[in-house]
């Protein structure tokens, strides 16, 4: 079976937030599930767009909406254990492109996972995939471009 592998541009990311691992994160493994990082990798994307002024949605009911998640684990993490959390975005296309996550803990700086979201903006109101608005664009110069 093929492994998934996640490796993105030093140069892609544009943001950094903390995140602490809470006791109901954990599973019955004792560590960070998979169900809470995600819900973990979804506070930090949220944070990322308010910082840079993206609204989830905009009066004209247009705004950003997730099409996929990849995610690999490379270490555990426990309750109580302080995540970095750094969110970039890249692989932009006409209607989208690619939040992207490297987790960390910076105790010990160990890797714990990298993650990858696509993203399409989507009006709300006409339920149909829109194009990029220009001033999200702007926001990230040096994001890549794919077609």
């Amino acid at each position: 079976m093929a492994r998934l592998i996640l490796e993105f541009p030093e140069e892609q990311y544009y943001y950094t937030t903390p995140l602490t691992v809470r006791v109901t994160d954990i599973n019955g493994a004792n560590h960070l599930g998979n169900d809470s990082m995600i819900s973990m990798i979804s506070e930090a994307r949220a944070r990322f767009l308010y910082e840079f002024g993206v609204a989830e949605t905009e009066r004209d009911g247009t705004g950003i909406i997730v099409t996929d998640l990849a995610t690999t684990y490379r270490a555990e993490a426990h309750a109580r254990d302080q995540l970095l959390f750094e969110v970039g975005v890249m692989d932009f296309n006409k209607y989208g492109g690619d939040l992207i996550f490297r987790v960390t803990r910076p105790r010990d700086k160990k890797q714990i996972a990298m993650a990858k979201s696509g993203f399409v903006f989507f009006n709300y109101k006409t339920t149909q995939v829109v194009t990029m608005p220009d001033d999200f664009r702007a926001k990230f110069p040096r994001g890549n471009w794919i077609d």
